[in-house]
């Protein structure tokens, strides 16, 4: 894994303006390979620092939301059922808003076009579309391209600390209740 990384990095220094292009157009290709956004902005952060590593997230995040506007806007029976699928976990009525979206982008277990959509059918036109899914994109690509330079910095050793000292939060944090069948409760002799 150690020779991988090392031979990724060399990559990236050798290849030049290459490294870059292929780093954006990895993101538009990243719907297709079911990677989620923050592992591209987590690996930004890694090959390409915090800065440069996020104005190449941000420039591959917009053009991925653009792919996607024009997928919505040529395929109009898709563009109904990503709707009535919003529509079922969302809700029909719940109008979400532009900084509620940005905020809803740092988390990383909702999905990045359910969000896309969203501003979809707030957009009245192409270039507001364009304009606030570019604003919207810029904290989270800030956050966890740093976040990813942060994490090449930091030694193994401190990385399985810190996993190790997660593993009691998350048995302390977990569900706490139990369900139990009305028939399993209430047995009956028969």
């Amino acid at each position: 894994m150690e020779l991988v990384s090392h031979y990724l990095l060399s990559f990236v220094h050798t290849a030049g303006w290459l490294s870059p292009l292929l780093f954006i157009s990895f993101h538009l290709v990243r719907p297709l390979l079911f990677l989620p956004v923050i592992f591209l902005c987590i690996s930004g952060g890694i090959l390409f620092g915090a800065i440069a590593g996020t104005v190449y997230s941000i420039i591959g995040i917009t053009l991925s939301s653009i792919v996607f506007y024009l997928v919505l806007r040529w395929m109009p029976k898709t563009s109904q059922r990503f709707i009535q699928l919003k529509h079922k976990i969302v809700g029909q009525h719940v109008h979400v808003s532009v900084p509620q979206i940005t905020l809803l982008r740092l988390i990383p277990f909702i999905h990045f076009h359910l969000l896309s959509l969203c501003l979809f059918e707030n957009a009245l036109s192409f270039k507001e579309y364009t304009r606030t899914s570019l604003l919207t994109s810029i904290p989270f690509a800030m956050i966890y391209t740093t976040m990813g330079q942060w994490l090449s910095t930091i030694s193994p050793l401190y990385i399985l600390m810190i996993i190790l000292a997660m593993i009691p939060l998350l048995y302390v944090i977990r569900r706490k209740e139990y369900s139990i069948k009305w028939e399993e409760f209430f047995r009956f002799s028969t």
